[in-house]
């Protein structure tokens, strides 16, 4: 059995086919979908974050909003760029939303994809470090946010203090016990999954990645995944790691379904760059009657070594639509593939 979430983009824009015309539409409408999805059995609601762009960008608002209106379903990030983030901060927000969901959030972490600003992170405040790449400066922020996320004092309190403190050194408050199990690293290279492996974190793994072997993406993502598990099993971590994988899928059950994807031009994977001279694959989209996205889901080597699937939704879509996307692939292909 395989967990199944949704991953929202959080598109806006105020043009005529779009149900998302504001950032106040998304929001709403992401707790309106997380709340749907729940109800409907899904696993899952992820979001995407971009800065600069007309798309979500401040995550912790809008999952502790849903983790106060839902009960079950996971709450979680595909990706937080890291670049951008002060990780003390960023632990006292995880932390109290993270409390506020009861220990549901599952937060996807990495040095984030290609940007709408040049050097964005700079405008926040953040600079790469002498010798340093703004990789570099990703995974800094995000040693210090794990540890911090242990939970240990490490400031030597005030003598004279506002308040009373506890014996000894203090750490970032609120503290969410259990959450540093659940951080993952996004992950779009084999380097960077076993490092994640090393670190201890969960792998989430997306539509693309550096193009390492001229290979489909799913079977590099195969591949990838393997190489995080040897990994993880060699760093001598106790628990069993998660994996996650991201897909545009489409089940074609009705006129609309059809209307809006039976001509999709992005039935293969293709080449290109975003923000770097590294070459990238970008996957293919699925969209065709049930039995054939069985058919055709049953070879995807990614999903299958993965235990958790992230649906990409079209939120422009409306939440009505989105939710009877992911109640498509629940309903019609999840069970035939041993899914559900």
């Amino acid at each position: 059995m395989k967990k199944i979430g949704f991953l929202s983009f959080g598109h806006w824009s105020d043009s005529a086919g779009s149900r998302a015309r504001s950032a106040s539409d998304v929001l709403l409408q992401s707790i309106d979908l997380a709340v749907a999805a729940e109800e409907l059995g899904a696993d899952g609601a992820f979001f995407r974050v971009h800065h600069f762009a007309q798309q979500l960008a401040s995550p912790f608002p809008l999952l502790a909003a849903i983790g106060a209106k839902t009960s079950r379903i996971e709450i979680g990030t595909g990706v937080i760029d890291m670049r951008y983030e002060n990780p003390l901060y960023m632990a006292e927000d995880a932390g109290a939303a993270d409390l506020i969901a009861g220990g549901r959030l599952q937060l996807g972490i990495s040095r984030g994809s290609g940007e709408q600003v040049m050097d964005g992170w700079r405008h926040f405040g953040y600079e790469p470090d002498k010798g340093e790449t703004h990789a570099d400066l990703a995974r800094r922020h995000t040693e210090v946010f794990y540890e911090v996320l242990r939970g240990k004092g490490f400031a030597q309190p005030n003598p004279r203090p506002m308040f009373a403190n506890p014996p000894g050194l203090l750490r970032v408050e609120p503290h969410s016990k259990g959450l540093r199990e659940r951080i993952w690293w996004g992950s779009g290279s084999d380097a960077t999954a076993v490092w994640a492996a090393k670190m201890g974190m969960n792998l989430q793994t997306s539509t693309l990645k550096n193009d390492e072997s001229g290979l489909p993406l799913h079977i590099q993502q195969a591949q990838q995944i393997r190489a995080y598990r040897e990994a993880w099993k060699e760093a001598g971590h106790t628990r069993e790691p998660r994996v996650s994988v991201s897909r545009s899928v489409f089940a074609l059950v009705n006129d609309l379904d059809r209307l809006y994807f039976s001509r999709d031009t992005q039935s293969n994977d293709t080449l290109g760059f975003l923000d770097d001279d590294t070459q990238k694959i970008f996957g293919r989209n699925y969209a065709a009657e049930p039995d054939v996205l069985v058919a055709q889901l049953a070879k995807d080597e990614a999903i299958a070594a993965a235990d958790t699937l992230l649906l990409t939704v079209p939120n422009q879509l409306g939440v009505e639509y989105c939710a009877h996307v992911i109640e498509s692939i629940l309903t019609h292909v999840a069970p035939d593939l041993g899914w559900r």
